[in-house]
């Protein structure tokens, strides 16, 4: 059930999350999404429940992006905790996994039978390109409410650069440049 859009940002997410409302809002994330459900998580937590502010998103998102597994699982796992404790976290992870697990497997199989067909290559290729416009659009969204200076313009550009264009790998990237970050946001702070 949404919450009341009139609802303040200083308001968001001190409100009752049920057990039923989370096993479905993780469930309709799991189904929406192929390949990749942070953008509908995003969509979901924020914009139509309004369980958590864009801030309060970004901090769980990038938290999970360093966290072992898939990042919108673990997200699954923390907003699952934050309203409903443990329990929470397992049924937010099942509801998650239970639409995608069923439909990969029925997909598996009509695969199987049609791959040799041209328009599967191109269906593919088509959701593929759909799948990079969502991406771009959340990472969007997300940069909305961060802070910027130059310096974080020039971290987050030497990222890109080193991952994007160079293609060195992520984890000595993150390893050198995280703390890097956050020396020049502690430097930055008056």
């Amino acid at each position: 059930m949404p919450i009341d859009s009139s609802q303040s940002p200083a308001t968001i997410g001190r409100h009752h999350v049920s057990r039923q409302q989370l096993a479905l809002a993780f469930f309709l994330v799991g189904v929406q999404g192929f390949g990749g459900v942070t953008p509908f998580a995003r969509a979901m937590l924020v914009d139509r429940r309004r369980w958590l502010s864009a801030a309060e998103f970004n901090e769980i998102a990038g938290l999970c992006q360093i966290l072992p597994g898939p990042n919108t699982l673990n997200v699954a796992v923390l907003v699952g905790a934050r309203f409903q404790g443990a329990l929470g976290a397992f049924l937010a992870v099942i509801a998650l996994m239970a639409g995608p697990v069923v439909l990969i497997l029925l997909l598996g199989a009509l695969y199987s039978s049609f791959r040799d067909m041209p328009w599967v290559g191109r269906a593919i290729a088509g959701v593929s390109a759909a799948a990079a416009g969502l991406v771009l659009g959340t990472a969007l969204k997300m940069a909305v409410p961060l802070p910027r200076s130059a310096l974080s313009v020039l971290a987050a550009g030497a990222a890109f650069v080193l991952v994007g264009v160079l293609q060195l790998p992520l984890v000595p990237v993150f390893l050198v440049l995280a703390p890097v970050c956050v020396l020049l946001a502690a430097w930055e702070r008056p």
